[in-house]
């Protein structure tokens, strides 16, 4: 798993907060934990274990509050979401170009970045469904800890 440093989460915050400031929106101590746990990790949290974490360090969180914060920051394009899931939504904080790799076993995402995919010339009949803004590759496999358990 992708590592963030602490230097990245705080800048990611300070994002946040800027964000937040600017729009005059009112930034709460528990919107603050929500994104900083999707912030601080790599793994694509989906909203149940944003929930489970967050709910560690303010144990009056509501699963509520964490969906409606949850999409209230992808409004805000303060994170994005994920794959189209038939189990749940997936966020993501690094705003970066970079692209998934999604385990079909145990769901498990990651990124990994190519300036090649990045750039990637699409085809022209994709221009008569609208205008492009962001090209995300996603790869399906199965993880390195699955193939093992597998044996």
């Amino acid at each position: 798993m992708m590592k963030i440093t602490e230097q990245e989460v705080e800048q990611r915050i300070s994002h946040f907060k800027g964000v937040c400031r600017d729009k005059g929106l009112k930034l709460t101590h528990q919107r603050i934990e929500i994104y900083r746990e999707v912030a601080q990790t790599g793994e694509h949290p989906d909203a149940d274990s944003v929930y489970r974490r967050v709910r560690k360090r303010i144990p009056t969180v509501s699963l509520d509050t964490v969906y409606r914060t949850l999409w209230w920051l992808n409004d805000l394009g303060l994170v994005e979401t994920l794959g189209l899931s038939h189990e749940r939504t997936r966020f993501d904080a690094n705003l970066a170009p970079h692209h998934h790799f999604v385990c079909k076993k145990c769901g498990i995402t990651r990124d990994f970045y190519s300036t090649d995919l990045d750039s990637i010339k699409l085809p022209d009949s994709v221009n008569a469904f609208g205008e492009i803004e962001a090209t995300h590759v996603e790869v399906e496999g199965i993880c390195t800890t699955c193939i093992k358990k597998e044996g």
